[in-house]
């Protein structure tokens, strides 16, 4: 076994990965970008290595630099976590060349299976089933359109270099094809620096199935049974399980037995997925699951195969690649029990699930019997734009399938974080919600049932209550020299709420914003007594946070902003009441598809910004003609930026 291994990665599965290299004695060394300077990852390693600015293409997906930083540090090996250059076949050949060991599989393996094309087309060969579609290499628009309508549509496109939804677009018709297209390849080449793209049949209520597979260098390959990443939203898994349900024992054999073949075909060694299509309609059946792709690298729900298997995945990562054989064979691994992995992350469902960044001004994880977390964030901390925007992977484990759902919607209910907006009440409600618990789901189970998964939209009454009653506290503390040198006549609703204590009981009406919107709250004061209340609704439990000039209150999950508003200030959000587009997100300008003078429709695509490697499409809010554009291409904007402003049609 080598003595110290350097992390080429960042975040929860930085975190992971040294954790486990720890217990077995390793030096661990972080590679850190001038955005993760103090992130967890660094502090819990022996050493650190600054690798570059914050923008990923200037530090972590710098194969020099990393290498540069394991011949400084004294590294042995390099672990490249999951993403950024785990499946780069050339820095594993950088790896080698500098005498380091690469925790993963060999160069060639990863150039076999890391075109989705040509690993399909030797998939084929070796005798396992694949999905009907386009592999070729003529990129050209006319004959991709050809081939999709030969495939027949519906059809995917998908990224022949990536995974995790990027490059991936589904076409229901031949009229949106070409938009989907660019749109694929842009996001290819963004993610993957290769805009190749192939076309798929899309599969009728597909299951997405995927084998955990292991091999070492002396010819040995096993199974770890398989995971269910049928939960997805935008082609990313949202909740991963094991064992499967509905698969039965020879079908979980048959999977197994094809997977293994799979990773035999291309000389594997190590740890692998391979992923799976399957039909549900009739449930899972041995003649309806397909090839998708083979992940060489550990994968991000990895969680829930260790907690069914007992294995250290890591670990075994270590071992094989130090050399040693597998420590096991097939007929000793078994099932026990199930575990269920949500994947929680710094979104905001009531917004199209737009990445949420910032400060995390408070931070509570779930704890207790059979709850596991993967985390590489603290309190305090940063959920950058530069980066994925995951804050934590929460898995429970139980007996049954029934019992883990439970305690993983138990755990959600109890996960605090205050700042950036998360999906924990939505992966609470969908671990709750009766069809999937009921197995009968597939991989568009959430877009059907998004309407019921999803909160109420808008700022819950009762968290606003309870936020400004503490705002209003901090008011009286702030005002009160000010309020008691002021009568009553001439003080602002602030100033009076300082002088109530020199009165009876009162009540004033009292504007503040939540979330940017205007709300009026009826504040009653009669000292020392505060009671505050949102259109009828009393100031609710909630958890109530101080950040800055706001208090922030989250209460089931949800979180509310608010703010003492200015009235005297002049309402800038509707000056151009309707017309105004804005960014949603930070991100950067990939298109803009209006200029001053077009005329656009409501609901009409204008432009197109990129943040956390996904695109995301801005559209015009009425109908009307551009009035201004406030951006360019290429141009970086902050969440709320102008883009454009849209004068409305006259009359």
């Amino acid at each position: 076994m080598f003595s110290s291994v350097l992390i080429a990665n960042r975040g929860e599965i930085a975190v992971r990965i040294i954790r486990t290299a720890r217990r077995l004695g390793l030096r661990t060394i972080a590679v850190h970008s001038d955005a993760d300077a103090t992130a967890p990852h660094v502090k819990l390693a022996d050493m650190a290595c600054r690798i570059g600015p914050a923008p990923a293409r200037d530090s972590y997906l710098v194969a020099e630099r990393l290498i540069a930083a394991a011949r400084e540090s004294g590294a042995e090996a390099i672990h490249p976590g999951y993403g950024f250059l785990s499946e780069r076949a050339d820095f594993a050949d950088a790896c080698a060349a500098a005498g380091l060991v690469f925790i993963g599989p060999p160069a060639s393996a990863i150039r076999a299976m890391g075109a989705k094309d040509g690993a399909k087309a030797l998939m084929a060969k070796a005798g396992v089933p694949v999905v009907p579609g386009y592999h070729g290499a003529d990129q050209d628009p006319a004959r991709l359109a050809d081939a999709a309508v030969e495939i027949g549509f519906p059809v995917l496109i998908k990224a022949t270099a990536g995974g995790g939804g990027k490059g991936m677009k589904k076409v229901t018709d031949p009229a949106g094809f070409a938009e989907a297209l660019a749109s694929a390849k842009r996001e290819a080449e963004a993610a993957f620096g290769d805009p190749r793209v192939l076309i798929e049949r899309y599969v009728t209520d597909p299951r997405h199935v995927e084998i955990q597979v292991f091999a070492d260098a002396h010819g040995n390959a096993v199974h770890l049974f398989e995971r269910d990443c049928s939960l997805q939203r935008r082609h990313q898994k949202v909740i991963e399980e094991a064992p499967a349900p509905g698969l039965s024992p020879e079908m979980r054999a048959l999977m197994g037995d094809t997977a293994v073949k799979a990773a035999k075909a291309v000389g594997y060694v190590g740890a692998g997925t391979v992923e799976f299509i399957a039909d549900g309609s009739k449930g899972l059946r041995p003649d309806a699951f397909w090839f998708m792709e083979m992940n060489t690298r550990l994968q991000v729900e990895h969680p829930v195969t260790e907690s069914i298997t007992g294995l250290d995945l890591v670990e075994l990562q270590f071992r094989v690649a130090a050399g040693e054989k597998l420590p096991f064979a097939q007929g000793d691994l078994a099932i026990d029990g199930h575990a269920v992995e949500a994947r929680l992350y710094a979104e905001d469902p009531e917004r199209g699930f737009l990445p949420s960044t910032g400060r995390l001004w408070a931070l509570k994880l779930p704890v207790g019997e059979g709850i596991r977390v993967d985390s590489g964030v603290e309190e305090g901390g940063e959920v950058s734009p530069h980066y994925d925007p995951m804050i934590a992977k929460i898995i429970a484990h139980a007996a049954t399938r029934d019992e883990a759902l439970d305690r993983l919607a138990q755990a959600l209910d109890e996960t605090l974080v205050a700042g950036p907006r998360t999906n924990a009440p939505f992966l609470a409600a969908l671990a709750r919600h009766p069809a999937f618990r009921a197995g009968k789901f597939d991989t568009g189970f959430i877009d059907r049932h998004l309407d019921e998964l999803l909160p109420q939209r808008g700022p819950d009454p009762g968290a606003v209550a309870a936020a400004t009653a503490r705002l209003v506290r901090r008011e009286q503390a702030r005002l009160s020299a000010l309020a008691r040198a002021r009568s009553d006549e001439a003080a602002s609703p602030w100033d009076v709420l300082d002088a109530f204590d020199l009165a009876g009981p009162r009540e004033v009406g009292l504007q503040v914003t939540a979330d940017g919107e205007t709300v009026t709250a009826r504040v009653r004061y009669s000292a020392p007594d505060l009671a505050v209340s949102v259109e009828g609704i009393a100031a609710a439990d909630a958890a109530v946070i101080e950040a800055d000039d706001a208090v922030i209150a989250v209460r089931h999950g949800r979180q509310a902003m608010v703010k003492a508003k200015d009235i005297e200030a002049i309402d800038i959000e509707h000056l151009d009441e309707g017309g105004i587009v804005t960014a949603p997100m930070h991100g950067k300008v990939l298109a803009l598809a209006a200029g001053p003078g077009d005329p656009v429709r409501k609901g009409q695509t204008i432009a197109v910004i990129e943040a956390m490697k996904m695109e995301h499409a801005l559209t015009a809010p009425i109908d009307g003609t551009v009035a201004e554009v406030a951006v360019s291409v290429g141009a970086q904007v902050a969440d709320g930026a102008k883009i454009m402003l849209i004068a409305p049609v006259e009359g």
